[in-house]
């Protein structure tokens, strides 16, 4: 076995009983929570300005790991039979969902590297919480659900372009009837949006609320639609999970004539 193939068992999710897998696992989880933890805590004045150099360190010492983790990631990844083309391979890794988050969980380190915008960096610090997307890799709930969504994808698209439908309705319709009861309120349809949200999500801040009563009736329909429409991704989702649990609980598929195993429905 090559140096280059005992790397790549290690450095991915553990199967059977390699020890040395489960221990990288456990290290990796363990410092992506250990992260998780410090940005909640740096978001705290007294903590950051006390432990400042606390903080650094272990941010240099988390963005070392994680980046050796890439770059081991884009080295050994050819491994896999999908990768197996030196150049074209590593691209096409690279480019995968988990390699992106990694490279998105350590992009903020780097950039202040190069000539970048001082407000741009600023809101790329908030690509560090992508550090917790990172578990991905290793949970099988997450990745079931990732398949969900994926194999529903077009069901969820056509939803979430009915719900913009509805809303944009909703905020032009209620902006007509309320705008000239209440002009501060309804200024305008974009104003107006926000009202449409959360009186379709049930939320009802009260910041703004119609008077008339063609606005009043008008209101209780939408947010009787609303409720019906947010229910419709719950159902969509509901039974993408009903198929992937009965795809994975299926006894194996045998060809009848040589025996051979059959790729799941």
């Amino acid at each position: 076995m090559t140096l280059r193939k005992r790397i790549h068992e290690i450095i991915q999710p553990a199967a059977g009983d390699d020890w040395l897998s489960r221990l990288f696992d456990l290290f990796i989880l363990s410092l992506i929570a250990l992260n998780v933890a410090s940005i909640v805590l740096e978001s705290v004045r007294e903590l950051r300005e006390t432990y400042a150099r606390t903080f650094w360190r272990f941010e240099m010492f988390s963005v070392c790991v994680f980046t050796a983790e890439y770059v081991l990631r884009l080295w050994t990844c050819v491994e896999e039979p999908r990768y197996a083309r030196p150049v074209a391979g590593r691209i096409r890794a690279a480019l995968s969902p988990l390699l992106l988050i990694d490279l998105l969980a350590i992009l903020p380190f780097y950039l202040p590297f190069f000539a970048v915008d001082l407000r741009f960096l600023r809101s790329l610090r908030l690509f560090r919480v992508f550090r917790v997307a990172k578990v991905a890799r290793y949970s099988t709930a997450l990745q079931t659900i990732g398949r969900v969504m994926a194999s529903r994808r077009s069901e969820l698209l056509v939803t979430a372009f009915a719900m913009g439908l509805l809303l944009i309705l909703s905020a032009t319709v209620m902006y007509y009837v309320e705008n000239e009861a209440q002009p501060e309120s309804f200024s305008s349809i974009p104003a107006t949006m926000w009202w449409a949200v959360t009186t379709m999500t049930t939320v009802g801040y009260g910041d703004a609320c119609p008077i008339t009563p063609l606005g009043k009736v008008l209101a209780s329909f939408i947010a009787i639609l609303g409720i019906g429409m947010f229910a419709v991704p719950t159902g969509i989702l509901g039974a993408g999970f009903t198929d992937e649990m009965r795809r994975k609980n299926a006894p194996p598929r045998r060809c009848p004539h040589c025996g051979g195993d059959l790729p799941p429905e």
